[in-house]
């Protein structure tokens, strides 16, 4: 019997390899998991709709689902558990401070779609027009990055986290994939001792902290893996299989 019953994993730079796919390694292993009475499940910073098709690839249908960083956790697909919005305002504020720097990509994701700087919400100012889950920026000039971070950080009613060395992440305050972790947990009647949090970014550190296994990929943002019980190996190298075969079922054979 597996010490560790759930194992939640990122998916972009994680389960995913560089051509967005889920390799056969990787789903052989996850296959095992299951077959063994682990629940194998994801906890991303996508939305919803852009998660589905590898749950369903996966036969992942029946086990919940982590969205959003958090701020959307699913019984199972299409079954919602719990949403966390982020208030109109704020997303004006946010949506504002993107424009005073115009180099700067943005996007945000509501219930209903992912808006971004080509194609923004119209009336571009109906900001309660909407039902908010998150909003992000996407640049490589590390002051103009660093410059939001330190703006958008004094407002003190956001996590802020990212998906990658030059974006940056905003959820509701005290929602992350950690809180997300928590709530599986009661609703799975699991001590979070028995789980495992894989990832490679930084809107993965606070899982990895919690669980009770944190593990960071090999290719993971160096805080990240500075975080992590262990590192496996990269996105590349089926990193995920390898945390399945070696930590959960402890297997004896190889990849």
């Amino acid at each position: 019997m597996a010490t560790y019953k759930l194992v939640a994993l990122d998916m972009d730079g994680t389960l995913l390899n560089d051509q967005q796919e889920v390799s056969e390694t990787n789903r052989r292993w996850i296959r095992k998991a299951m077959e063994a009475g682990v629940i194998v499940c994801f906890s991303t910073g996508r939305g919803f709709r852009s998660a589905l098709p590898y749950a369903e690839q996966l036969g992942l249908m029946n086990v919940p689902m982590v969205t959003v960083n958090g701020s959307e956790i699913w019984s199972r697909p299409h079954v919602l558990h719990r949403r966390t919005l982020v208030d109109p305002e704020t997303i004006r504020r946010l949506h504002r401070l993107a424009l005073q720097y115009p180099e700067v990509w943005y996007w945000a994701y509501s219930t209903e779609a992912v808006y971004n700087k080509e194609t923004w919400i119209n009336p571009a100012d109906d900001y309660a027009g909407h039902h908010w889950l998150k909003f992000g920026y996407y640049t490589e000039d590390d002051r103009a990055r660093e410059a939001i971070f330190q703006e958008v950080a004094s407002w003190g009613n956001l996590e802020i986290t990212n998906s990658s060395p030059w974006n940056l992440e905003m959820n509701p305050l005290g929602i992350t994939k950690a809180s997300a972790l928590r709530e599986l947990c009661t609703m799975l009647k699991l001590d979070i001792s028995e789980t495992v949090a894989v990832g490679d970014s930084l809107n993965d550190i606070a899982a990895i902290r919690e669980a009770g296994l944190g593990v960071a990929m090999g290719n993971a943002q160096d805080e990240v893996k500075r975080a992590a019980n262990v590192v496996t190996f990269t996105n590349e190298q089926h990193g995920v299989a390898e945390v399945l075969r070696k930590y959960v079922l402890k297997a004896k054979v190889s990849l």
